[in-house]
């Protein structure tokens, strides 16, 4: 391992339970067979042993992290250890008294979904009736003085209602607005003919929301992820492969990125059988794909390998059974033919496809490319 690679943030995946049931969960698809297996005591070693690696921040996301009753205890260590600690949550199980004393605690910051801006577009998205309470608890947010997060997963099917979720995002006073198009990987995957958008709508919403973060600069942050679909290179994910990030799953495994153990053939150590340390030097899941040795070409002689370190393993996985290919949606790519067939799938009429739910055993399986 270089210098270079040092913890920033530990993303820690408390449970996998949630009350939603969100059709581009970013979950692995047999979770219900995951458990969580760590103890509190577990969770406080991975938090002090990443604090000794070099993390600055820890967010506490799932599933849903409300579900946990030990929530409070973890964010009191993770402060005391001077991290910067994000909650992300659905905000169905929250209640005013919880939040505030998770704020007493040491919680430094809330993130917030909603699926639509509408509570009929949001709940059916959402799976379940949801909406109207996830409004209270971001208003909660701000009147116990947290910074506000609103986070919105942009697809097909809610991305015509930018201009909405922006004049929401006002009037509940968010410090940020994360508009984050969906990343087709896990349960997005599996539906994503009927979430994938076309370039034109894509490019409304991207002109949206230019226009606010222009007009509401040193009020709110806007931040509009583009589908990795619609780039002509690949983003660097994660940073690139045990870089700077480290997520723990809730049954322990610690990986590069969140859908990393889904990818055939790869070693992945737990925290409850290793060190953190140990894991993030040597272990055989993270040095696999870690700096360029591995780069096929035509990574290997891109100019761009040190920015985008060959694009998504995971992407390059489930697209196209090889987690060393370069990432299809890069234009160099060999199978860049994949991601060009997605875009005309995205281009028929906008008749909805029938989603499948986070949690449905029927037809989960991911769809060959």
């Amino acid at each position: 391992m270089s210098s270079g690679e040092r913890v920033y943030t530990l993303i820690a995946e408390l449970t996998y339970r949630c009350p939603l049931r969100c059709p581009y969960c970013s979950n692995p698809l047999d979770y219900q067979e995951r458990k969580d297996a760590l103890a509190t005591s577990d969770w406080l070693r991975v938090l002090t042993e990443a604090e000794a690696l070099g993390a600055l921040q820890v967010t506490l996301t799932g599933g849903e992290p409300l579900l946990r009753d030990d929530l409070e205890a973890l964010v009191a260590h993770a402060r005391s250890l001077e991290l910067y600690v994000t909650l992300i949550t659905s905000g169905v199980p929250l209640e005013r008294p919880r939040l505030a004393a998770l704020r007493d605690a040491g919680l430094n910051a809330v993130q917030v979904s909603i699926q639509a801006p509408s509570a009929d577009e949001s709940d059916r998205l959402a799976g379940t009736r949801s909406f109207e309470h996830k409004l209270e608890v971001m208003r909660w947010v701000k009147e116990l003085g947290l910074p506000l997060t609103l986070n919105a997963v942009l697809h097909r099917q809610n991305l015509g209602s930018v201009p909405q979720i922006i004049a929401l995002a006002e009037q509940l006073s968010a410090d940020r607005l994360e508009l984050a198009n969906t990343q087709y990987l896990g349960w997005a995957l599996v539906n994503r003919d009927a979430l994938l958008p076309g370039e034109a709508e894509l490019a409304l919403a991207r002109n949206a929301a230019s226009l606010a973060k222009a007009r509401l600069k040193g009020r709110m942050e806007v931040l509009f992820v583009l589908p990795d679909y619609y780039s002509d290179r690949p983003k660097a994910c994660m940073n690139g492969w045990g870089q700077r990030y480290l997520v723990v799953t809730p049954d322990g495994q610690a990986l590069p990125c969140h859908l990393a153990h889904t990818i055939s053939g790869l070693e992945f150590q737990n925290v409850r059988e290793h060190s953190l340390a140990e894991i993030w030097q040597s272990s055989p899941g993270f040095m696999a794909f870690r700096g360029e040795a591995w780069l096929p070409e035509p990574c290997k002689s891109c100019d761009q390998r040190q920015l985008d370190f060959g694009g998504c393993r995971c992407q390059a996985f489930q697209l196209t059974g090889d987690a060393r290919a370069t990432d299809p949606v890069c234009s160099l790519s060999p199978q860049h033919g994949i991601v060009q067939a997605a875009r005309l799938v995205a281009k028929a009429p906008s008749d909805l496809v029938p989603l499948r739910y986070r949690g449905s055993r029927q037809n989960v399986a991911t769809p060959k490319p």
